[in-house]
């Protein structure tokens, strides 16, 4: 069983694995991030200090970013030296999808002992792996894999937010947005009171042309409104943590979307 560190709500401080809540983020390349960046997995780390009552981990057998000079997860080169190695764990890398990820999602959550997979996955895969039809397969079956590692495991997915491509190809367009209509589907499908799964809302405010850096991977201001997506979810429907607050107010506004509810049962509380 791999060691897991736990972070309390004193950056650093250690306590024992016992009643620690134990997230994994699971994406592509807007997850890892690549050199220099913070990443939303910062940002979401910031989140949970302020606002998550209780001891909790980031767990996954990963900690890096994508090194640009090389092409390979090598680089630990955060923007933010304040960010703890502990937390800066991740199932995440560049140019993976939903195809490379539901193959090892069971063995990873069985190592790492996850209970809350954050998850965005799905535009690496429409443009250049598998059709709509088939990426809502292959998050079907991840989402069923992770279950056999623990049949109590909840997961928020992001819908995919369109690149810059999309402005441009229709068809590729077409395909994002019925891969989110199937997603949705997926996920009123699989919900369950034992297993919660819950949609997020598309993030408020979110504009590829200011919030990311190159039409695609977010900057500063986009891995904001990411973590907010996640955080105000599980707020919402689970009582997990609190509403999200960027460092600067102006980043975020007030979200105006509710996360997508997979069923009308209540939200399950935990913390």
């Amino acid at each position: 069983m791999a060691q897991v560190s736990i972070v309390t709500s004193q950056a650093g401080a250690m306590i024992g694995h016992d009643g620690a809540m134990r997230f994994m983020c699971v994406g592509d390349s807007m997850t890892i991030g690549r050199a220099g960046d913070f990443t939303w997995r910062y940002r979401m780390w910031q989140h949970l200090e302020a606002s998550f009552d209780g001891p909790y981990a980031i767990v996954g057998p990963r900690t890096e970013l994508y090194a640009t000079d090389t092409g390979t997860p090598a680089s630990t080169a955060y923007a933010a030296e304040d960010f703890p190695p502990d937390a800066r764990r991740h199932l995440a890398g560049w140019g993976e999808g939903w195809l490379h990820m539901a193959p090892v999602i069971a063995d990873t959550v069985t190592e790492h002992r996850a209970d809350v997979l954050l998850v965005s996955l799905g535009l690496i895969d429409l443009g250049f792996y598998t059709d709509s039809d088939q990426t809502a397969l292959n998050a079907h079956a991840f989402l069923t894999a992770a279950r056999t590692a623990n049949p109590h495991i909840r997961c928020v997915l992001l819908p995919v937010i369109p690149n810059i491509r999309a402005e441009s190809d229709a068809p590729f367009a077409a395909e994002c947005t019925r891969f989110n209509e199937l997603l949705a589907k997926t996920v009123a499908d699989l919900d369950t009171p034992t297993s919660p799964l819950l949609l997020a809302s598309h993030p408020p405010g979110y504009d590829i042309h200011t919030d990311t850096y190159d039409g695609t991977h977010p900057g500063p201001s986009g891995e904001h409104r990411l973590a907010a997506a996640y955080a105000d979810a599980m707020h919402q429907a689970w009582g997990l943590g609190g509403p999200y607050r960027a460092e600067d107010d102006f980043l975020i506004p007030s979200p105006s979307a509710s996360p997508v509810r997979a069923s009308a049962r209540p939200a399950v509380r935990t913390g």
